[in-house]
């Protein structure tokens, strides 16, 4: 399956459901207590962190697309401290606060990155569904998604009513279920239930022939657009009326820590669905933020930079032979982890030290070197009859192959200037004996304060003269 990185800018998602605050305290712990056989924990470092629905739309804010959340609060410093962080993240929080009851406060003690003790601070929210409902209605207005993401607190206690305000308008609606009696998501676009959430609704599966069968009937009979299945290790499975079953592959490195998988999981797929992405895809890119969370420890966002370097891993386009597309993409993940990008272009026809040497100290110049290379049409008119030797796709795989090579990327004109209007590299580099002034493009580059470099060839190593001397002696 092809995958490409969504434009999450655009895509708005409105997340309703029971918000929390995930509190971490941290310490060391060198002795047991006298009073009882238990750790004693120097708390050294108190940590909040956005949980339940509030981690969904902080997950969602993190892969760039606008987000908006609808919940229920107490009165308090709890409410407070969630606020704030919400803020400062970007997502838009809309709070029913409740001054007789708690914020919902998961208490987490922690020491050397192990969880010794959890503490829960809550009580069932007597919700105000019709302030609650009316809330969800005034936001709904240019959102793609809606999501619902129920933890069973009683913020949510009207499904039917906002699925149907939303389904009126067009807008998907993603639910995160939780509970014994899912017919209170009948007519959502999509449910995410875990394998044991889904098998407490209608028996023990098998195999993954049962599960498939289970599933089909349970979307017919609830109105379902879709159901996805999240098994832990065994991945994800898809199921869709009409469609064969879509089994996905755990894509888990190594398992640190499971806590908050489930609302990476819905978040993505919601912000991916919002930009227009079709849901196989989707979930594959959910697929792939669940395997980078579970690697994290406790309520943790997946920021758009590692989505995008997930997904160059998964297409292959980390390194080598690149689409314009896919360069660009990957310059803006590089970019945005500080990376400096240098550019050198050429026709590079007949492979030989002096390219090699140069491309090296290219290389040294930045922490990215693309390479862009003229293809078959382009050399034949600035090099002349019976050039290129060697056709643009085996001089671009046998420069990919070298250490000093990032990305490779063709281009049809003589010059490279329209590249580089669109990539904008840090840094261009050339090879000769001319100024700068004399390097095609150094006027595009030094016009949006980049820098241009001139480096010296290596003598005695010339592509033509290799080609003439064969010439020679044929």
């Amino acid at each position: 399956m092809k995958l490409s990185m969504p434009r999450f800018d655009q895509a708005a998602v409105l997340v309703v459901g029971d918000v929390m605050l995930d509190r971490y305290w941290h310490g060391g712990t060198s002795r047991i207590s006298p009073e009882a056989p238990v750790p004693v924990v120097k708390v050294e470092q108190i940590e909040d962190r956005p949980g339940g629905a509030a981690n969904v739309a902080l997950n969602i804010a993190a892969l760039g697309a606008p987000a908006r959340l609808v919940g229920v609060t107490g009165q308090d410093e709890a409410a407070d401290s969630l606020t704030e962080r919400l803020t400062a993240a970007g997502v838009d929080a809309h709070f029913q606060r409740i001054a007789t009851q708690p914020t919902i406060v998961k208490l987490r003690v922690m020491s050397r990155h192990q969880q010794l003790l959890r503490m829960d601070f809550e009580e069932p929210f007597a919700t105000d569904a019709a302030a609650l409902t009316a809330s969800v209605e005034s936001l709904l207005a240019g959102v793609k998604v809606l999501v619902l993401s129920d933890y069973g607190k009683g913020a949510l206690q009207n499904h039917q009513v906002l699925i149907q305000a939303a389904r009126t308008r067009g807008i998907p609606v993603l639910a995160d279920p939780k509970g014994k009696d899912f017919a209170i998501y009948r007519g959502a676009s999509l449910i995410t239930p875990n394998l044991n959430e889904f098998e407490t609704i209608v028996g023990g599966c098998a195999d993954e022939a049962e599960l498939v069968a289970k599933g089909a009937e349970l979307m017919r009979e609830l109105e379902l657009g879709a159901l996805l299945v999240t098994r832990g290790e065994h991945g994800m499975t898809l199921l869709r009326p009409g469609h064969p079953a879509l089994h996905l592959p755990a894509r888990a490195r190594e398992v640190f820590d499971v806590t908050g998988a489930g609302d990476t999981v819905i978040s993505t797929l919601a912000a991916s669905i919002a930009a227009g992405e079709e849901l196989p895809q989707a979930v594959a890119l959910a697929n792939l933020a669940a395997g980078i969370v579970v690697g994290k420890l406790g309520t943790a966002a997946i920021s758009a930079p590692e989505l995008r370097r997930a997904v160059q891993r998964e297409q292959g386009s980390e390194r080598g032979v690149l689409s314009l597309e896919q360069l660009l993409t990957s310059i803006e993940d590089a970019r945005a982890h500080g990376e400096k990008i240098v550019f050198t272009n050429g026709c590079f026809d007949i492979l030989h030290a002096g390219h090699v040497t140069y491309l090296e100290q290219a290389r040294a110049q930045g922490d990215r070197l693309v390479l862009a290379i003229n293809d078959d049409a382009s050399v034949a008119r600035l090099k002349g009859p019976g050039r290129p030797i060697n056709s643009v796709d085996r001089r671009m795989a046998v420069l990919a192959g070298l250490g000093a090579v990032d990305w490779v990327v063709s281009f049809g004109e003589d010059t490279p200037e329209r590249l580089l209007g669109l990539l904008k590299p840090d840094v261009l580099v050339k090879g000769g004996d001319y100024g700068i002034d004399q390097v095609v493009g150094a006027e595009i580059v030094r016009a949006y304060g980049g820098t241009v470099k001139v480096l010296g060839l290596v003598e005695n190593s010339s592509t033509t003269a290799i080609v003439n001397k064969i010439r020679e002696r044929s």
